[in-house]
């Protein structure tokens, strides 16, 4: 019950929210849902007066992402052939009194209990001006005849609604109504939403209205007799067994919390019904549940279906920890100043407090990953609070250890930082960038334990990772130099558990036999790439060799080293410093260690660090030659 708890108090601290619509940089729209309301897409907007007159009408564009209505636990929770009205706003088969009229189907029963459910509030202690409005409008039952009138909604030739625009059509009646173009189906599953047209005095949108909402909360709640001890708050409430649901997007059907298998063994065994197994009021699962549909909204991230959500209690607002992008890594560009663990792990640092100095020092942070087995269950993958300290401490340490240079692609161009790669490119870097959703969202998952709870990497991914930094011939260039930034993250990210983290800085006093083979091959290939020249792309005899090279160093490297001596002509002199580096690798190197047991990931870290050194020798040497 502890997240429920921590999104249950996430509601009481953001009460300023609710009702209140926001946009998101993806262009989603977003808000803190009153108690006892849900979210519907909506086709149709209808205006009525204030007097209760039919008004105007007009097609909601598809862009328009959703309306916010008052709701019952049956009408939230309904399904199939089941009458469960919304307490206002609905579909055409409950709020038009003429829908048998025009379509031939009886369903007086479901405009009964919409009329009858509106009328008590309505007439209630808690009711709205608009509400009676709308009340007085639609008692009339003339809704189908006003739409039709307003060419909103169209009939066909024996006065029913049509099922369909066909082709035919528009050669006869003209271009297809715009009806049709938001409606996935026909014209009888169109979703109304009322509004107030008054020329006097200006009205808000009903569903926008935050004294329409509070009205309808008072009158609902009002309703509650029976309570239950909810084993959330801690107290007696008013109870509920229904609990809501599109809690990822608004067609949603999965839940968190349910047992409506009476005939299979989700609760049976141990107990004769479902209330014993835990009692939650009616309260608390709707500021939960209306919480985490925010914040979800507000800024999680779905990855297919599943869902991963960081948030601060009093402040939602925390650093994401799966970093999929360079906001939370400080722009910090590749140079001398940078490049060892202590100088990145100071800018980092000054990266957080950004963020720490906006949370409060009692500040709660919530990790959960959500995702559904079935279509009506959604199950809580990994949930985890930590306090704000721990957990600004724990982002530190990943970053500040699982780090080497990185590169990131965007349209034509590469950018290059230091920092630690993003969970979703280690899962790129492990099993290809034409990975589908499922296996980056699994990735992902595993991962998060590694920063949360400071487990190690996952074997295999680190594994799988260093085979494919081993193997460039299997993909593309920026490809290859990306895996090759991850694996070598992820290698130091074990090291520095060790305490044996590396910088990237080239260290010329390692003898490790796997690092100093890496400084061979990083010399090779930089030898034949000066050679080539114009051509400096072009994979080198080093990189082509590299996966059997890391199987078979001392026979590959053979072959490799012979294979240099044209390009060890051509260059001359420019490619002394080079060859230096070759020879003072070779000399270090103990005769016990030239041989062909398999390398460990040292060896990249060396190829990486000897790499780079080298390309910058020759871009500072190039800087001389145009200084002079």
């Amino acid at each position: 019950m502890n997240w429920l708890k921590q999104l249950y108090e996430t509601y009481e601290e953001n009460k300023q929210e609710i009702g209140e619509i926001k946009i998101r940089d993806n262009g989603q729209e977003y808000t803190l849902l009153p108690i006892a309301h849900t979210t519907q897409n909506a086709h149709i907007e209808v205006y009525v007066t204030s007097e209760g007159r039919f008004h105007s009408a007009y097609v909601i564009d598809k862009e328009d992402t959703g309306t916010t209505i008052p709701t019952t636990e049956d009408s939230a929770n309904r399904a199939g052939a089941k009458v469960a009205p919304y307490p206002l706003h609905d579909k055409l088969v409950y709020v038009a009194g003429d829908y048998s009229d025009y379509t031939g189907e009886n369903k007086t029963e479901n405009f009964n209990a919409y009329i009858k459910q509106l009328e008590e509030w309505a007439n209630s202690l808690y009711t709205h001006e608009d509400v009676k409005s709308v009340y007085e409008y639609l008692k009339n039952a003339t809704l189908i005849s006003d739409l039709i009138m307003e060419d909103i909604l169209h009939e066909d030739s024996s006065g029913k609604l049509l099922k369909k625009w066909s082709k035919e059509m528009e050669e006869e009646r003209g271009p297809k109504p715009d009806i049709f173009k938001v409606l996935p189906g026909d014209q009888q599953a169109a979703f109304i939403r009322f509004r107030i047209h008054d020329p006097v005095k200006e009205h808000k949108p009903i569903w926008k209205n935050k004294n329409v909402f509070n009205a309808y909360v008072n009158f609902y709640e009002s309703q509650f007799e029976e309570e239950d001890l909810c084993f959330v708050l801690g107290k007696r409430l008013p109870k509920t067994t229904k609990h809501a649901s599109k809690i990822r997007n608004a067609a949603d059907k999965a839940k968190l919390i349910s047992a409506n298998d009476t005939s299979g063994f989700t609760f049976r065994g141990r107990f004769t019904d479902s209330e014993q197994v835990a009692g939650i009021s009616y309260e608390a699962s709707q500021k939960a549940h209306n919480a985490l549909k925010w914040l979800i909204r507000r800024q999680g991230t779905a990855i297919g279906e599943r869902v991963f959500l960081v948030w601060g209690q009093k402040n939602p607002d925390a650093p994401d920890l799966r970093n999929d992008s360079l906001s939370l890594t400080p722009d910090i560009k590749f140079n001398n100043e940078v490049v060892t663990k202590e100088g990145y792990a100071k800018e980092f640092s000054k990266a957080l407090k950004g963020y720490r100095h906006n949370l409060p020092p009692e500040e709660n942070v919530n990790i959960i990953i959500l995702d559904a087995a079935t279509t009506g269950r959604l199950g809580v993958l990994y949930y985890k609070t930590l306090i704000i300290d721990d957990y600004l401490d724990r982002l530190r340490n990943w970053h500040t250890t699982t780090v080497w240079k990185q590169s990131i692609k965007r349209e034509k161009e590469k950018i290059y930082f230091f920092g630690a790669p993003s969970l979703k490119d280690i899962a790129y870097a492990a099993y290809g960038f034409s990975a589908d959703d499922k296996i980056i969202r699994d990735t992902i998952e595993r991962l998060i334990p590694s920063i949360i709870d400071q487990r190690p990497v996952p074997t295999d991914l680190a594994r799988q990772t260093f085979q494919r930094a081993s193997s460039p011939e299997s993909m593309q260039q920026w490809m290859w130099e990306k895996t090759l930034g991850v694996s070598c993250a992820l290698i130091n990210n074990s090291l520095s558990k060790k305490g044996e983290g590396k910088d990237l800085a080239i260290e010329y006093d390692n003898e490790d036999r796997s690092y100093l083979f890496g400084r061979l091959l990083a010399s090779a290939d930089v030898l034949e790439r000066r050679a080539h020249g114009a051509d400096e792309n072009r994979p080198t005899n080093a990189i082509r060799y590299m996966s059997a090279f890391s199987k078979h160093p001392a026979r590959t490297w053979k072959v490799i080293r012979e294979q240099l001596l044209p390009y060890q002509q051509r260059l001359g002199r420019q490619g002394i410093d080079v060859l230096r580096v070759m020879e003072s690798v070779e000399s270090t190197m103990h005769s016990t260690q030239y041989n062909d047991q398999p390398l460990t990931g040292l060896y990249l870290l060396g190829f990486s660090s000897q790499r780079e050194e080298l390309f910058k020798s020759k871009k500072d040497k190039e800087g001389e030659m145009t200084n002079e």
